[in-house]
Formats: C-alpha cells, sequence, structure tokens
C-alpha cells in the first residue's frame, strides 16, 4: 500500500484525536509509523492500525475505514481539486474514479495498485457499483462514497448489497440520492 494512504489516515487521526492517539495506534500496532507518500508499505500495515483504531475507539474495523474514508475525502479535495472540479455532484465524480482519478494515481504513485470498481445505473436512478481488491477494503470505498457526497453538499444512501467479507466474490454496493 502505498505511504500516501497512511499519511491521510495519520493526518485525520491527528486532527480529531491528536497526536498523542496517533502515537498510541502505532505503539498498539507495533509499527514505527514512518512512512513517506510514495513509499510502499505492507498492507498488513494499515490492518494492524486499523485493528488498533478499532480497539481503542470501540467500533468495527469496517466502520473505521468507513470513517477514514469519509474524513480523508476533504483532505483529497484539497490536494487534488482537478479531480474534483470537473464534476458538479458525486454520481458523475464516482463514475470518474475508474477512467481518470486511478490512472493519475498511477501515475502520481508507482507501483499502486488500485481497486477496480464496475458501473451500473439502475432504472430509478441509483448506482451500483462493484467493488473489486484483494485489500477487502469496501468499508474505506464506502467512506469515500460518502466524503464525496459531502464534497459536493448532496445527500446519500449507501447499501451495501454484497460484502467480500461475508463470503461474497465481490461487494456491491448500491448508492442513491436521498
Amino acid at each position: 500500500m502505498k505511504g500516501v494512504v497512511f499519511n491521510l489516515l495519520e493526518e485525520v487521526v491527528t486532527r480529531h484525536h491528536g497526536e498523542a492517539v496517533w502515537d498510541t495506534l502505532l505503539d498498539e500496532a507495533g509499527l514505527a509509523g514512518s512512512y513517506t507518500s510514495l513509499g510502499s508499505y505492507p498492507d498488513g500495515e494499515m490492518q494492524q492500525l486499523v485493528l488498533a483504531a478499532s480497539s481503542a475507539l470501540s467500533l468495527k474495523p469496517a466502520a473505521v475505514l468507513r470513517w477514514f474514508g469519509r474524513e480523508a475525502m476533504p483532505l483529497l479535495a484539497g490536494r487534488y481539486p482537478a479531480f474534483f472540479d470537473a464534476h458538479q455532484s458525486v454520481m458523475p465524480f464516482i463514475l470518474s474514479v475508474n477512467g481518470i482519478i486511478h490512472p493519475e494515481v498511477r501515475k502520481l504513485y508507482s507501483g499502486a495498485h488500485c481497486p477496480n470498481f464496475s458501473f451500473e445505473e439502475t432504472p430509478d436512478g441509483a448506482l451500483l457499483m462493484g467493488y473489486d481488491s484483494p485489500r477487502r477494503l469496501c468499508g474505506l470505498a464506502h467512506g469515500f462514497i460518502e466524503g464525496a457526497a459531502n464534497h459536493y453538499d448532496q445527500a446519500i444512501e449507501v447499501a451495501h448489497l454484497q460484502c467480500m467479507h461475508q463470503g461474497d466474490p465481490r461487494c456491491l454496493l448500491r448508492i442513491s440520492l436521498t
């Protein structure tokens, strides 16, 4: 996993809970915590941090990832405004992830392994989003979606219809405007 993700996690945790909590999470996870944005680190280190945060905050790991994704989105919008400014609302932004955002991420962060998304629009205007990644960070994707909706000042509902954590081959999320 690229260091930029760890940097975002550190920034979100310290912004909401302070540097001491970040240091505690690193200690609990048994990690040094020296992450450079362009560096690559074992996926297990993110899992260890999420588990430490889960224990410290009395939240399920999926809820920690969802919170992280939601709170990281404003940071991403500030760092990469072109990705956001190209869209007027959340649905077109979400649809741009595979074709525009992830190719740019791979250019910026050599060796980045991004999840794969598939999309299908439903007759009632909802969006079915398939999520496939060996990292199984669907909670993070869910949080990013919520954070993107907040960025565009839109209310959405996300239903997790299928999940790899429940034995499904991929996750399937239904995203609808409310």
